[in-house]
């Protein structure tokens, strides 16, 4: 009975553990289960006074594993591959040397199906049109830039 009784601790602390790595809920309710069927199990093998204290150490050592799990873990190897300790300040915002494009023409260099790529002022431009499929060596124009999208549209071909 003492078996089961700590096989379904361990259980649920590892079931509980398992739900960081392996996310949705399931393994995680599964874990909690085991560890109320430990409490259960506890209180039908040890005497009340022992149970009790049991119970209590039980909730304690969850609290304590978890709080230790939020501290350590993330400065772990295998936590920092997991988590994003980067913070903002090297952040970049959308490029602002693509505003200069709008209103110049260029060639697709790929299909536009609707986004591919396009040749303006000897520089490979990744670009995207409003739904229509533009062919390879096509000129275009680019209508705007939204962010780090360009914008672009067939253009009449120039008059030679």
């Amino acid at each position: 009975m003492i078996q089961s009784f700590l096989v379904f601790i361990i259980a649920g602390m590892m079931l509980i553990g398992a739900e960081i790595f392996v996310p949705g809920g399931v393994l995680g309710v599964i874990g909690a289960l085991s560890l109320v069927i430990a409490g259960i199990l506890g209180f039908t093998i040890f005497p009340p006074g022992i149970a009790a204290m049991i119970a209590v150490g039980m909730i304690g050592l969850v609290g304590i594993v978890m709080l230790l799990w939020i501290r350590i873990f993330p400065r772990t190897a295998i936590g920092r591959q997991m988590t994003d300790s980067l913070d903002l300040k090297d952040a970049k915002s959308a490029d602002d040397s693509l505003v200069i494009l709008v209103g110049k023409t260029g060639i697709t260099r790929s299909p536009l199906r609707p986004s591919g790529f396009v040749e303006i002022d000897n520089r490979r431009i990744d670009v995207m049109t409003q739904g229509e499929m533009i062919d390879t060596d096509r000129p275009v124009r680019v209508t705007s830039v939204e962010g780090n999208r360009v914008i672009v549209e067939a253009a009449p071909a120039p008059i030679s």
